[in-house]
This record gives structure tokens, sequence and C-alpha cells, in this order.
């Protein structure tokens, strides 16, 4: 039937316009309207998301709070393995010889002890004799001092009124002594302390270095071949770095104190023996000052004996030190710590900041066996020529005779 004009195509004239399916509309505003309504609702994964974060910082709280209560047992552990790691060269080539390494273990236990002891005894006899002399002489050094002031500065001082106060002084350093007395209490709890830490420190020593192969098949069995590697790897080095660095200190120390006490005998320095022992152990085993706390005290020995004695005394330290410095200990801990001077005092900075008087003693071994660890498993790449990177010119001949 042909369209009418304005009529839309295929619509016949009369047909009834084409209806939406009942309940339509009413679907699609429900569609909508739950729509809306999950996006105001939260997301099924935030609350878990919320849990897991509070729960991390609870448990970072809880390591710290941990952390805090058991510094001092952690600290008497990294004490006892560095102490373990220092003797366990030796029993370990006691033991290659048939030596149980329980029995071995005792017996460098009974040489530190006997080494430790007479260091004690001889610098406990230098400050008891010393007190004694200060004690027996104290009233010519006074007439002494009074004289040298009234000669040098013009005045008039009177020893009798000096030694008219002297009583006033003593009177008030015995109140302080006293004092000092009456807080017994104190000072007991403070010594029982260090023993009982001292105790801890032996007992986990000794257990680290007589049960050390079987305490690193312990830490070994719950890791992969690969890791396993990776740790005794990491052994090896730390106990190679710190038993050399024990045992190349303890020659330089006999060494020094062959050396001073050669010198303070010889130019009749009293108590040569206690000296040499002093300056040989402070010197090596205390990093940084150790060298002026072991050159003063022989200086000022010597220097009650004469001044020029003292002098003489000062030029051999100075020159025993260069000799150390730049042609002895080079040689000796070239193959035990290949380590910068400044990498070193950092080091004892970091470690005096962390841990005080022990942090100090542990850092240098510990930064050893970190660089010898770093620099078996870092790539290393070949350096471009550089004006920033040209080396030092090489060292004259007369040099490189004295470093043969």
């Amino acid at each position: 039937m042909p369209q009418t004009p304005g009529e839309p195509p295929g619509d016949e004239p009369g047909a009834t316009p084409a209806r939406e399916p009942a309940g339509a509309a009413p679907a699609a505003e429900q569609a909508a309207g739950q729509d809306a309504e999950r996006s105001h609702q939260m997301p099924p994964w935030l609350p878990k998301a919320f849990a897991l974060a509070g729960g991390s910082v609870l448990a970072f709280l809880a390591g710290l709070w941990l952390l805090e209560r058991l510094r001092e047992l952690l600290l008497l552990l990294l004490i006892s393995l560095f102490l373990a790691f220092a003797i366990e060269p030796a029993v370990n080539w006691l033991a290659a010889r048939g030596w149980r390494r329980g029995v071995a273990t005792a017996a460098m236990f009974v040489v530190v002890a006997l080494l430790m002891a007479g260091f004690l005894g001889g610098i406990g006899s230098l400050l008891a004799a010393q007190a004694n002399n200060l004690i027996t002489g104290f009233p010519g050094y006074v007439r002494r001092f009074v004289g040298w002031v009234n000669s040098t500065f013009g005045t008039h001082l009177s020893q009798r009124t000096v030694f008219q106060r002297l009583p006033t002084v003593t009177d008030a350093l015995s109140r302080h002594l006293s004092g000092l007395a009456a807080n017994v209490w104190g000072f007991g709890t403070t010594a029982f302390g260090v023993i009982f830490n001292a105790l801890g420190v032996l007992l986990f020593t000794f257990y680290l270095s007589a049960e050390g192969p079987r305490f690193r098949r312990t830490v070994c069995s719950v890791l992969p071949p690969r890791r396993q590697r990776e740790v005794l790897r990491a052994w090896e080095i730390a106990v190679d770095k710190t038993g050399g660095y024990i045992y190349s200190r303890g020659l330089l120390a006999l060494i020094s104190g062959i050396a001073h006490y050669a010198a303070m005998a010889g130019l009749g320095v009293p108590y040569a023996a206690a000296l040499a022992l002093w300056v040989g152990v402070v010197s090596q085993f205390i990093p940084a000052v150790g060298t002026y706390l072991a050159g003063a005290v022989p200086v000022l020995i010597a220097l009650t004996k004469s001044p020029s004695t003292a002098l003489w005394i000062l030029l051999f330290i100075i020159a025993y030190q260069q000799f150390e410095n730049y042609l002895l200990q080079p040689r000796i801990t070239a193959r035990t710590l290949d380590m910068h001077p400044a990498v070193a005092f950092g080091l004892i900075l970091a470690g005096a900041a962390v841990a005080g008087p022990i942090g100090i003693l542990l850092a240098i071994p510990l930064g050893a066996s970190l660089q010898a660890f770093v620099s078996a498993y870092v790539r290393r790449y070949e350096v471009e020529e550089h004006p920033l990177t040209k080396p030092d010119a090489p060292p004259g001949r007369w040099w490189r005779w004295l470093r043969r």
C-alpha cells in the first residue's frame, strides 16, 4: 500500500505505535539505584588492607620494644661471636692435630687468661709502686713546687702555710671517700652485673667455638644449598679477618714491647718492663687514641728521673711510630686488614656511637669482614682514564728499597 508523505516508513495508517515491554523502565531504574549504592559502599579489600597495615605497625612497635629489652643480651652475643671468631683459627689448628674442640677452646681460654693476668699484674704493680712513691715523697714535691713558684713568679709563699692547709684538703678528701664508701651497695650491684655479664660472654664464646661445626650445620640445615655456600663463605671471611686482626695486633704488640723495653732499660727508666707491656698492648688494641695513651705514661715516668730522659723517650716513641706505621705494620697486616685509615677512623666513630667502648673494639674487625665480603661478591669494572682518577707517581728508588 503506498505510503502517505510525512508518515514514517514501515508504519501503516491507523497502526498502533509500538510500546516498551511492561516493567522495563522500573528495572532500569532499579539497576541504576544498585550501581549508585555500590559506588557508596566500602570496597571489600579495604578492611583487610587496614587490618594488615595496623598489624604491621603493631608488629614493628613490638619488635622495637623487644629489641630494646634484649639489647644487652644481643650485645653479649655479638661480643661472644667476635671472641669466638678470634680464637677459632687457633682452635681449628689444634683440632686438626687431634685435639677435641672443647679441650682446644679451654686451652685458648687459659692462654688468654694468663696473658690478661700478666698485663693486669704488671700494670697493677706499677700503679701501686707509683702511689707509694707519691705518698712518701709528697712533702718533698710540695717543697720543690713552692720553691719553683717563688723563684719563677717572685712570690713569697710559705711552705708552712701550705702544709697547714693540707689537713683541710685531706679532711675534704676523706669525706668524699666516705661518701663513696657509703654507696657500697651500688658498687656491689654494678660489680655483680659486670661479673655476671663476663661469665655469660665466656659461656657463649666457649659454645660458639667448641660447637662451631655443629652450630653451622644447624644454621645451614634450614637454607637451600646456594644460601648455605654464601653463609659459609661469609663465616669464613669473618673468621679470617677477625683472627688475622687479633694475631697481627698481638705480633705488633710483642715487637713494640720489646723495642720500648730495650730503649727504656737503656735510658734507666724505672719499671721498664711494666711500661713496655703497657705501651705494646694499649698502642695496638685501643684504636685511634691508644698510641697517645701508651706514649704518655712512659714520658711521665721518665720525667720523674730527669727532663732529658723524658725527651729521649718521647723522641724514641715518635721515631718508632713512624717505623711501625710505614714499614712494619703494612707488612704484617697486608693480608689481614687492608683498610684505609680514614675508613678505620670512621668505623671507630660509628662503633662508639652505637655500642660505646665495646663498639670501638669491634668496629674495625667487623668493617674488615664486611669489606672483604663485599669485595668478594661485587663486580668491578675498568676505570676510565681521567685527570681525577690519575694515581700518584711511583715512589723513588730509595723508598722502594726500604719497602722491600
